[in-house]
């Protein structure tokens, strides 16, 4: 499989196409066209055809794509099948909500190991994921190969536990605190969640439909 330097917009859009397919599969379809996928995406088919050329050649012209094949081609361009280690930090609202709820295996993760301040917490297991000191953290990274964190940690542990993550070499961290971390001199990917981000756009453009229904009226109102 070849793999460019691919924009950040067409990564976005794999997850996406990965939903569709296993929409699709569940469904019993087995073949699918670029307009087709395209029309229940909201895509156009060059666009479609556009992503996946990132990648290489997954479908035949006037055959389209066979679903299985794409949906196996996607999840290993997404690394679903690379068995990433993770570990949580912050056993939480959030973060005891991930553990009962967020089946981490279906998306290529094992999450090996929560990790929190509390003495109640320390030594409990949630839904089989055990929980551990936050004293024992640099141990447990010196002593395992953990690619990603994820952080539910309150506001003001954000960066401390960041700078933990970063100096033992974490590829990555699953950011839930709420606090914009950058991290510029070092390699671990931060990828910030703020839920209010798609509640605020959704906010935009219910307010701009509501403002062009106001406009409308008003200047059906000044004709008449």
């Amino acid at each position: 499989m070849k793999r460019l330097k691919v924009s950040n917009n067409v990564i976005r859009r794999l997850p996406r196409y990965l939903r569709k397919l296993d929409e699709l599969t569940a469904q019993g379809i087995t073949r699918v066209s670029s307009s087709e996928l395209g029309q229940q995406l909201g895509l156009t088919p060059s666009q479609i055809r556009q992503d996946f050329s990132c990648f290489g050649e997954f479908g035949q012209q006037g055959y389209g794509y066979h679903v299985p094949a794409l949906r196996e081609q996607v999840a290993s361009i997404l690394g679903m099948d690379r068995h990433y280690c993770a570990i949580l930090i912050g056993v939480g609202n959030i973060g005891h909500a991930l553990i009962d709820n967020f089946c981490f295996s279906d998306w290529g993760f094992q999450l090996s190991a929560a990790f929190d301040v509390k003495p109640e917490l320390i030594g409990t297991t949630f839904n089989k994921v055990p929980v551990m000191s936050m004293e024992d953290l640099p141990r447990y990274l010196d002593e395992n190969q953990v690619d990603i964190a994820v952080l539910t940690v309150p506001k003001d542990a954000a960066v401390p536990v960041t700078q933990i993550l970063t100096s033992h070499g974490v590829e990555a961290i699953w950011n839930f605190t709420n606090v914009e971390l950058t991290e510029p001199n070092s390699s671990t990917i931060v990828e910030n969640i703020h839920f209010s981000d798609s509640l605020l756009s959704l906010s935009y453009y219910v307010s701009e439909r509501i403002d062009e229904r106001n406009a409308r009226a008003a200047r059906e109102a000044r004709k008449g």
